[in-house]
């Protein structure tokens, strides 16, 4: 495999329109709906420039990470069921009130498509670490959305992040990546993130038809979407995996 040569940097506007780049095509169309993420994501750009993160081989976006510090004063296995939706209103209250943050809390990693399967994602995880040090936080925490997670919507969190594979390593790769990096599971954040809205819309972000209520299996979704037609609402609330990780600790 051809040695890729980047370059990393962080706290630039310039990240800024590597994530909506590669954002168009890592996530379901849903997943743009989070009422709260929308609310507070333009802060990651402003209020929390510093711990925002990119890598570009010459003119080519490698990948870009998302952070938000926060001040957490409770034990790390104790972490809200609130996952990315709390860490990011957290944020910007502790932000506003002028706590001193102690956490960094990884929002998203995204790897360009074309150089996945690299080794990359070890050092984005790295490089989230290095900055949290730089602001003198000992751990990180990450909401984490396992990979593979979508095809058994069915299947509990709390069962799935203890499967294993035919090595006896975590069954989903996204998981893996973090055991190996240094990471370590707490918790089930079981209400990470909530997206409403109405039926139509949910037609029109899945493509399905809603006919009747009930819960409904998405393609992407971690777990079943509930519609109901008298409110004409639907509702899905996604689980994500609370893994915590040393600043100390190095990948690479």
């Amino acid at each position: 495999m051809e040695t890729l040569n980047y370059h990393t940097i962080s706290g630039d506007k310039r990240i800024q329109q590597a994530q909506s780049e590669l954002g168009k095509s890592a996530w379901p169309e849903f997943m743009q709906h989070d009422s709260l993420v929308e609310k507070h994501w333009p802060g990651l750009y402003s209020e929390f420039l510093d711990f925002q993160f990119a890598a570009f081989s010459e003119q080519k976006i490698v990948g870009v990470g998302n952070a938000v510090p926060i001040h957490w004063d409770r034990e790390l296995n104790n972490l809200p069921k609130g996952g990315l939706d709390w860490a990011m209103a957290r944020a910007v209250e502790d932000y506003r009130i002028g706590l001193s943050p102690n956490l960094l809390v990884g929002v998203q990693i995204l790897i360009n498509p074309d150089l996945r399967n690299r080794g990359l994602s070890y050092e984005f995880i790295d490089l989230m670490k290095r900055i949290a040090r730089t602001y003198g936080i000992e751990h990180s925490a990450l909401p984490v959305r396992p990979t593979l997670k979508h095809e058994y919507p069915l299947v509990p969190m709390e069962e799935y992040i203890r499967w294993t594979n035919d090595k006896g390593d975590p069954f989903d790769p996204w998981i893996r990546v973090h055991i190996k990096a240094g990471g370590k599971i707490t918790s089930v954040c079981s209400e990470s993130m909530t997206i409403q809205g109405k039926v139509n819309e949910w037609e029109d972000w899945t493509g399905l038809s809603f006919q009747s209520s009930g819960l409904y299996t998405v393609k992407e979704a971690l777990s079943p979407v509930c519609i109901d037609l008298e409110e004409d609402l639907g509702e899905y609330i996604e689980p994500n995996v609370w893994m915590i990780h040393s600043s100390q600790s190095s990948n690479v």
